[in-house]
């Protein structure tokens, strides 16, 4: 409820749900955050622009170790365009590397659809989009909730790394895991370093067991692709140092329908949501959007 002199104003749907989503991040914030890892609190704040005037609301997913100001340049651009863009939280993300170790695909598939929920009270259509795991989780939501997107963007699905050690990231969380149970800890290898485009929104170090996760999401999503029903737009760095060239083009070809669009953008670094390279991907978001009008 918000407090008036003269009477207590009920707060709309979507003023509520977006509420209790900054209020779950502080708790989790103040729970978590660690000096030296953690970024500003504000980095991790759910992003929420609500266009008046919008039927169409896009739910901007971010990345593995990142937060939602990784995306809110994009999610700025789509809101000048005229729609409502909602940019959610995942669990264990904006706080500390150590939160995140202890979360899971499926949390991040909860956050996601909390912010689902809170599009649902403003918006009429609903397009999902994510970057990296955000787009694995992305076309998750689009394989598991199929009436409920107009379509789909994935930008850099990892579903092939290119670093060889994070084919051996399950192995390595299984012999953790004995290790705990043996009470044997300073064997345990628990996080790697994280060599991030965006130091100042991405964590440093990288969790084992959050590797596991996101490997565990892309396996189910290659498992549904071919029964994938909203349109696709598939986008795939071109020259991606930490994503195979090959991802976009193998989860494409995956998806049974025709109505899917393919592109690749030449850029030397995994990140390609911000700064200068961006505009080339937006404009094409902004192409494959003209179907979807704000």
């Amino acid at each position: 409820m918000i407090e008036s002199r003269k009477e207590q104003v009920p707060c709309r749907e979507w003023e509520s749900l977006a509420l209790g989503e900054m209020l779950r991040f502080y708790d989790d914030y103040d729970a978590f955050a660690q000096e030296g890892e953690s970024k500003p609190r504000n980095i991790g704040a759910p992003v929420f622009l609500r266009h008046p005037a919008a039927q169409t609301g896009i739910l901007l997913i971010h990345g593995f170790m990142a937060a939602p100001e990784e995306v809110r340049q994009w999610a700025e651009f789509l809101y000048g365009l005229g729609y409502t863009v909602y940019a959610p939280r995942l669990a264990g993300h904006g706080t500390s590397p150590a939160d995140l170790a202890g979360r899971t695909c499926d949390d991040w598939m909860d956050s996601v659809d909390r912010g689902h929920a809170i599009l649902k009270t403003c918006c009429t259509r609903i397009v999902v989009a994510g970057f990296s795991t955000g787009a694995g989780l992305a076309l998750a939501q689009a394989l598991f909730k199929p009436e409920a997107f107009e379509a789909v963007i994935s930008v850099s699905a990892p579903l092939k790394f290119k670093s060889l050690s994070v084919s051996g990231v399950e192995a390595l969380n299984d012999w953790n895991r004995l290790c705990r149970a043996l009470g044997l800890t300073w064997f345990t290898k628990e996080f790697v370093t994280n060599h991030a485009d965006n130091p100042h929104i991405n964590y440093l170090k990288s969790p084992i067991a959050g590797l596991v996760q996101v490997k565990a999401l892309m396996k189910r999503v290659w498992k549904g692709l071919p029964d994938l029903c909203p349109p696709a737009l598939i986008v795939q760095g071109k020259g991606d140092p930490k994503v195979s060239d090959k991802s976009g083009k193998k989860l494409f070809a995956r998806i049974g329908h025709g109505n899917k669009t393919y592109l690749e953008i030449p850029f030397h670094q995994h990140g390609i949501v911000r700064g200068p390279i961006a505009t080339e991907l937006f404009a094409e978001v902004e192409r494959f959007l003209m179907e979807f009008p704000g």
